[in-house]
């Protein structure tokens, strides 16, 4: 090897070195106390050989896969650590021990809040209404039969408003009760009448004279 070669290595190595110490000190994922998470992309230089030098990511099995190295146990590692275990497995293959860096090019994008669980149970509206079908309730709300009919769009203008039904199945003995809703006159059960799981509401349609 020539003067001018060592020489050149030599400025190489301490500009690279100096490089590194700069993006340590304004870089806290570099600190000593960081443990590499999945999803981390590693920025691994080889000085003696560049071919080698690249990202590298951090596989969700927490490994990373580097040439003439192997897998490597990178999550819940310091860089530092990561670093000698690269060392150890490429220094069979070079004259010298390599001189290996290793910095934390990119961490890994936050995870997304889980959205929260909605519980929801259903009541049914059928007949002159102008959303029939099932109504999705929160289990935390205690909807009413009036307000179930406004979530359901209202009655046409067909609706019988005065013979409305409210038709509810005891689950234990499926038995089948039937109680009057009359949305003008205030007859049978009131329209602050809280639904339970299964209700179905019929709202029948008007007859010629009603």
């Amino acid at each position: 090897m020539s003067f001018a070669q060592s020489a050149r290595d030599i400025i190489l190595f301490a500009l690279l070195t100096c490089t590194l110490t700069i993006f340590v000190a304004f870089n806290p994922a570099q600190a000593d106390n960081y443990k590499i998470k999945v999803g981390d992309t590693l920025q691994i230089e080889v000085l003696e050989d560049t071919n080698l030098s690249r990202p590298v990511l951090v596989l969700p099995d927490g490994n990373i896969n580097f040439p003439f190295a192997g897998t490597i146990r990178a999550a819940g590692q310091s860089v530092g650590a990561v670093q000698s275990s690269i060392v150890s497995k490429l220094s069979p293959n070079f004259n010298v021990v390599p001189n290996v860096f290793v910095s934390v090019a990119s961490l890994a994008p936050p995870r997304p809040a889980s959205a929260p669980v909605v519980r929801t149970y259903g009541v049914y509206a059928m007949g002159e209404i102008n959303t029939p079908g099932r109504l999705n309730i929160d289990t935390k709300e205690n909807v009413t039969i009036l307000q179930a009919i406004a979530t359901a769009g209202g009655f046409t203008r067909f609706a019988a408003t005065r013979r409305i039904e409210l038709r509810r199945v005891d689950p234990k003995t499926g038995q089948e009760s039937r109680y009057l809703f009359d949305y003008k006159g205030g007859r049978g059960i009131s329209g602050a009448t809280p639904l339970r799981e299964g209700d179905v509401i019929v709202v029948p349609e008007r007859r010629l004279f009603e």
